[in-house]
């Protein structure tokens, strides 16, 4: 059995499920895409090949196998897009929240069964179906959640809008012991570097007190001085608009000194070595074409 455990961003992470790139499937048509990133590539020609996600992804399980996580893949379902565990599920303290997504992605859910099977079915949550909710917009931090949303009258407009205000409270009454506060996150269904797809496309914790944040990401600037408070100034990292853009916080902790980040992200990461961080760095430009990363791509399951 899986007994799960999940607090916080960054503990020493024990067990995790990883995406799979394998059996993708054909490059979307622009209607097929969900998000801006994506339809930007697909017009440009520079959609990413699925050979080349799949080294990416390998090189990703292969640090997680150097520290001696055990890492979960999804059963491969033919031509299905399987990179992002962290939109069809998340783990709360001991609770797996089974996330209302489009619903022409609900099979990758059922690809999961294996581990499903290992966990118990009352530790299983299945959301009312007004609740949406994906694991991109959910960050427990101790005994605070923080969970991206987007409450607008045009929320049915937007399908980058991925968490509604029932999301929040639904959180809240389960977790009635603990702070949850939401973000209001700025959207665009065509202009990827006006778009925070998820909270972690704007922000995310790194170590036990620091964070990478983007001002931009954030509709309400009370909310983003929230973050800037509660972290404080000189432990916050803050990114513009072009690496926003190039998605540098979403990032991903194997404990609370180890970091694996893009190559590519040169700025940030020599900020996490001067931190004092291990910075494990792998290609994953690829990937990111989909406006997604390292943390959307993984879904931890055991934290210790």
């Amino acid at each position: 059995m899986i007994e799960l455990n999940i607090v916080d961003e960054t503990s020493k992470l024990k067990a995790v499920i990883l995406g799979t790139a394998q059996s993708s499937g054909p490059i979307p048509t622009i209607d097929e895409a969900y998000d801006p990133k994506s339809i930007e590539h697909i017009k440009a020609g520079t959609y990413p090949k699925e050979a080349d996600m799949v080294k990416e992804m390998e090189g990703f399980a292969q640090v997680f196998h150097k520290y001696g996580v055990d890492v979960y893949r999804p059963e491969i379902l033919k031509d299905c897009n399987q990179i992002f565990a962290r939109d069809i599920a998340f783990v709360i303290e001991d609770k797996l929240f089974h996330a209302n997504i489009l619903p022409d992605r609900e099979r990758e859910f059922m690809a999961i069964r294996d581990v499903l099977d290992k966990i118990d079915p009352k530790k299983i949550v299945r959301p009312p179906e007004e609740v949406h909710i994906e694991g991109g917009d959910v960050m427990p931090w101790n005994d605070h959640i923080f969970i991206g949303t987007y409450s607008g009258a045009d929320y049915a407009n937007y399908i980058t809008a991925r968490t509604n205000r029932e999301a929040v409270e639904f959180i809240r009454g389960m977790f009635p012991y603990k702070t949850v506060k939401s973000f209001e996150l700025r959207k665009s269904n065509i202009d990827p570097k006006e778009n925070a797809l998820h909270l972690d496309c704007c922000f995310q914790p790194v170590g036990k007190d620091k964070a990478i944040l983007h001002k931009n990401g954030f509709l309400v600037e009370e909310e983003y001085q929230y973050l800037v408070d509660f972290f404080g100034p000189d432990n916050i990292f803050e990114i513009n608009k072009e690496e926003m853009y190039q998605m540098f916080s979403n990032v991903f902790s194997i404990s609370p000194e180890v970091v694996v980040s893009e190559r590519n992200f040169t700025r940030l990461n020599n900020w996490l070595r001067e931190q004092g961080f291990t910075v494990e760095e792998i290609p994953y430009a690829e990937i990111a074409k989909q406006e997604g990363l390292l943390r959307c791509s993984t879904m931890p399951l055991i934290r210790a």
